[in-house]
């Protein structure tokens, strides 16, 4: 599911897009929508972490959890708000070593409950 482009900007409720797309949302009851965007908003307000900052996790998040649509968006916002291509770079090297951490600890269980070494 994308994200709205700013955390205020709630979808739209018309049937598509002027691009022809389906528009987001539309399995999520208005009341739901309500309580996630409030949610969203608050998540982006001022706070210890600087805007440029969340944004740089939320390109690493949305790697993460695979949406394309959430990257695009975080990706304009953190070069808004000042990001670096060096900065932005580092957010995607961080998260590309977290995925392949995962890789190796889901092999190191499997390994283990078959009792498996392949290499010393």
């Amino acid at each position: 599911m994308s994200e709205p482009s700013s955390p205020t900007e709630e979808p739209q409720d018309q049937k598509k897009t002027e691009s022809g797309k389906w528009p987001s949302y539309t399995m999520v009851e208005s009341r739901m929508r309500r309580i996630y965007f409030k949610f969203y908003k608050e998540t982006y307000r001022h706070s210890e972490i600087d805007r440029k900052t969340k944004e740089l996790i939320s390109i690493a998040a949305s790697l993460g959890f695979n949406c394309s649509g959430c990257l695009q968006g975080h990706m304009e916002k953190a070069i808004q708000y000042g990001a670096t291509k060096e900065e932005i770079s580092e957010a995607i090297s961080i998260a590309m070593g977290v995925a392949a951490a995962s890789v190796v600890d889901q092999t190191d269980i499997v390994a283990e409950r078959l009792q498996i070494e392949h290499f010393d």
